[in-house]
C-alpha cells in the first residue's frame, strides 16, 4: 500500500515537472501567442493537466516495467515520447496544414524535444531506474533475430493493416464530420471506395508516405517492446495506450490552429484506430525466449526440473 502511494505521488511530481516544461518549451520555441482571456487560459490549463496526468501515467507505467535502466533507458523513453508526440503528428502537419503561419512546424519540432529530453531523464531518475537492480536479467536472454521472411511478412502485415486502419478510420469517423470537411476544403464523395478512388487518381503519393509512417511507427515501436519485461498482451496493451493516448491527449489542448471540433473529431478517430494498431505491433513484435544461458528467463526464475519416479 505505501508503494502503490510512494509511486503516484512520484507520477504526481512528474506530471506537475511536465507541465512546467511544456510552458518554459512553449516559451524558447516561440510559439506564444497574444494574452488569452481569463476563460480561455482556465480551458488551457485545465487541459493541460489533464495531458500532463495521462502522458505521465502512461509513460511511467512503461519505465517501471522496463528491464533497461540508466542512459539506455532515457534514449528508449525520448524516443518514444519524442516518437509520438512530436514526430509523427507534425509530419501529418506539415502535409496536410500547409496554411500555417511560416516557421510554425520547425518550432513545433523544437518544443517537443524541449519537453520530451529533460522528461526522459528526469523521470528515470525519479522513478529510480538510474541503476540495474539486482534482480534485473539483462537484454541476452531475448531470442535470435527472426530470418529476414519473418520479418518480411510481419512488416508487410503491420503496413497493411496500418493503411486500412489509417483510410478506414479516416472516412468512416473523421471525415463524416462536416467541420473536418471544411478545414481540409474537401468533400464526401458519397461512399469509401469512390474517396480511395479520387485519391489514387489525384494524390496516390499519401500511400506511400503512410506506408512510411508505419514503418516509423514501427521503429520507435522496437525499443520499448524490447525493454519491457512483461507477457504478450501486456506489452501489447502498452504500445496500444503509447500510441493512442501519449499521441492523440494533445488534441485536448485548444489552439490557434485547429477548431475544436476538427480536435474532437481527430482525437475519436486516430485514438481509436492507433489502439488497435499499437495492440497489433506489440503482439506481433513480441518476442522472447524462455530460458537464458544463466538458467533464468527473463522474470528472474529459474526452471522447474521434475524427476520421473517409477
Amino acid at each position: 500500500m505505501k508503494f502503490g502511494l510512494f509511486i503516484l505521488l512520484k507520477v504526481i511530481v512528474l506530471a506537475i515537472v511536465t507541465f512546467i516544461l511544456f510552458g518554459i518549451a512553449g516559451w524558447i520555441a516561440g510559439l506564444e501567442r497574444s494574452p488569452p482571456t481569463p476563460e480561455e487560459a482556465q480551458n488551457v490549463i485545465s487541459s493541460l493537466i489533464v495531458v500532463c496526468l495521462l502522458n505521465t501515467w502512461i509513460l511511467a507505467f512503461i519505465i517501471l516495467r522496463s528491464r533497461w535502466t540508466g542512459w539506455k533507458l532515457m534514449a528508449a523513453v525520448f524516443l518514444a515520447q519524442y516518437g509520438v508526440t512530436t514526430v509523427m503528428s507534425q509530419i501529418e502537419t506539415a502535409i496536410f496544414v500547409t496554411w500555417l503561419p511560416p516557421g510554425t512546424v520547425p518550432r513545433l519540432f523544437l518544443m517537443g524535444a524541449l519537453v520530451a529530453l529533460p522528461f526522459s531523464i528526469i523521470s528515470v531518475l525519479i522513478l529510480g531506474k538510474r541503476k540495474p537492480a539486482a534482480a534485473v536479467v539483462d537484454e541476452s536472454i531475448d531470442q535470435p533475430g527472426w530470418p529476414a521472411s519473418e520479418w518480411a511478412w510481419k512488416l508487410a502485415l503491420i503496413v497493411v493493416a496500418y493503411l486500412v486502419l489509417y483510410f478506414g478510420f479516416g472516412y468512416f469517423v473523421a471525415w463524416q464530420s462536416p467541420a473536418v470537411r471544411e478545414y481540409y476544403g474537401g468533400s464526401d464523395e458519397g461512399s469509401f471506395l469512390t474517396n480511395m478512388r479520387g485519391l489514387l487518381e489525384n494524390r496516390p503519393w499519401i500511400f506511400a508516405v503512410q506506408a512510411g509512417r508505419a514503418l516509423l511507427w514501427t521503429l520507435i515501436a522496437l525499443p520499448v517492446i524490447k525493454m519491457l519485461k512483461g507477457s504478450r498482451f501486456e506489452t501489447a496493451i502498452l504500445i496500444a495506450l503509447l500510441f493512442s493516448v501519449v499521441m492523440n491527449t494533445q488534441l485536448l489542448l485548444p489552439n490557434p490552429y485547429m477548431p475544436k471540433d476538427v480536435r474532437m473529431a481527430h482525437l475519436v478517430e486516430t485514438t481509436s484506430s492507433n489502439l488497435l494498431f499499437g495492440f497489433l505491433v506489440g503482439w506481433l513484435l513480441f518476442r522472447v525466449k524462455p530460458w537464458g544461458p544463466a538458467g533464468v528467463n527473463r522474470y528472474g526464475h529459474a526452471p522447474q526440473t521434475f524427476k520421473h519416479v517409477n
